[in-house]
């Protein structure tokens, strides 16, 4: 997933105390037809990702070719999508035997029981080679019982991307690990020498996924935390306000035109138009950026996702698969499942459709495949690195209470964090300071923690 579309789902807390009284949804299959001739099928319900739509097309040639095993899609936009995968799940209506889910909700839903356990599966499918999926991924998709229950189909970290070409014409150095200073006075530079190229692209658009998600690694990197270990709310402590008035300030005043309302896709244009010098993201926006017939393809360099007081600041996100625990077709599904997140299957998009649309940041094998290194040679080893850099359970400077690098670990983030971007973007608006974002910031915090306070 690129996570430009991640805003604002229903919350998952709310999703399962009401579980009952959802209806239970009507199938729809956006591959059509019926199932295959031996009456087998199972249906998928999925984001409209590029990726995702690539192995809707790949799916009847060759999964159901193989297997005889008939794959219903539903595709839908990420917010969308979310809000009906968790209806589903909730009230356990078995119409999806798999969905994608991220490593922000599979740990939330397996504790409630919605998800069907991998160990069996993986245990008695050598071909899958579970050993060969990165290790945080792995463990992201692990939930606190210790079992598997999700499979990613594509991973990311999050690095800063810059212009080599213009650093060079305007006598600049990136640092091979930057710190947000270091970035910060660098925009300057770039953006006092042109009028019409800006320093940075940073996202300000409200969501959850939206401006918190970088906002949150660099909270992490100086130092502050949404929470501490027992749950104290600490959006107005000194840390994240110097992190927030930093990102704020550094937007305001070197970043794109529109920056309240710029997300991922926003600043992914910026780049590929030579809008913007810089531009702190996610890994998945490189293979765009180095798409055969791309304005600035073999003009960007990659470094890690700078930092302040912490050794790394990237995130980690995937797109996994997960199969509902009412379904009754979980050995086919698991059989899909691994067909779609396995090495034979990144193989086939490479040949079919090019190796700059692999699937990648899941798998160590996929980068010892020649054709992807060479196409992917700028960025693959950085977003490697960026994945396997990545703290899930500790990316900052205390101990917390719930794991997450660029969220919180818990049902009401989906609310709580979408309204916090709200007051954040609001002052990169220029419509309130720091201080009355984060004061009004707090208060909405403070009543998540009650709940866990006295838990």
């Amino acid at each position: 997933m690129r996570t430009e579309s991640r805003r604002i789902p229903r919350s998952l807390f709310a999703v399962a105390a009401s579980a009952a009284l959802i209806t239970p949804l009507a199938a729809c299959s956006g591959a059509g037809g019926s199932a295959s001739s031996d009456g087998r099928s199972i249906n998928v319900l999925m984001v409209n990702n590029p990726q995702m739509v690539e192995l809707q097309k790949l799916t009847a040639d060759n999964f159901t070719k193989d297997t005889g095993i008939k794959v219903n899609f539903t595709v839908l936009p990420e917010n969308d999508v979310r809000d009906k995968i968790s209806q589903d799940f909730a009230n356990q209506a078995g119409q999806y035997d798999v969905a994608t889910l991220s490593n922000y909700e599979i740990p939330i839903y397996a504790k409630n029981g919605w998800l069907h356990s991998l160990d069996s599966y993986v245990d008695g499918d050598t071909a899958f080679d579970q050993d060969d999926v990165l290790p945080p991924m792995t463990k992201a998709l692990t939930a606190e019982d210790g079992k598997l229950y999700g499979e990613p189909f594509y991973g990311e970290s999050s690095f800063l991307m810059y212009r080599k070409d213009v650093f060079e014409k305007e006598g600049l150095t990136m640092p091979e690990k930057p710190t947000w200073k270091e970035v910060a006075d660098l925009a300057e530079k770039v953006d006092a020498s042109s009028s019409e190229m800006k320093g940075i692209c940073l996202r300000g658009l409200p969501g959850w996924g939206e401006v918190m998600a970088p906002l949150t690694t660099v909270v992490n990197t100086f130092g502050g935390t949404w929470f501490e270990e027992d749950w104290t709310p600490r959006l107005d402590s000194k840390e994240f306000k110097e992190a927030t008035q930093f990102y704020v300030d550094l937007v305001r005043e070197h970043g794109e035109a529109g920056a309240a309302q710029s997300g991922y896709a926003e600043c992914l244009n910026n780049m590929t138009q030579g809008k913007t010098a810089m531009w702190y993201d996610a890994t998945a926006g490189a293979g765009s950026l180095e798409a055969d017939g791309s304005p600035v393809k073999g003009k960007i360099g990659y470094v890690p996702a700078p930092v302040e007081k912490t050794d790394s600041s990237g995130w980690l996100y995937t797109w996994a698969w997960g199969i509902q625990k009412a379904s009754d077709n979980a050995e086919d599904a698991w059989k899909f499942i691994s067909w779609a997140s396995g090495k034979e299957y990144e193989k086939l998009v490479g040949e079919k459709i090019g190796w700059a649309n692999v699937p990648a940041g899941k798998r160590a094998s996929t980068y010892d495949i020649p054709e992807y290194r060479e196409q992917a040679a700028a960025f693959a080893d950085v977003t490697r690195d960026a994945i396997a850099s990545a703290k899930p359970e500790d990316p900052g400077v205390q101990p917390r209470p719930a794991p997450g690098i660029q969220f919180v670990g818990i049902p009401e983030f989906t609310d709580l964090g979408t309204k916090v971007s709200q007051e954040i973007s609001a002052a990169i608006a220029g419509r309130q300071s720091v201080d009355s974002a984060l004061g009004k910031a707090q208060k909405l915090a403070e009543a998540v923690a009650e709940k866990y306070e006295a838990s």
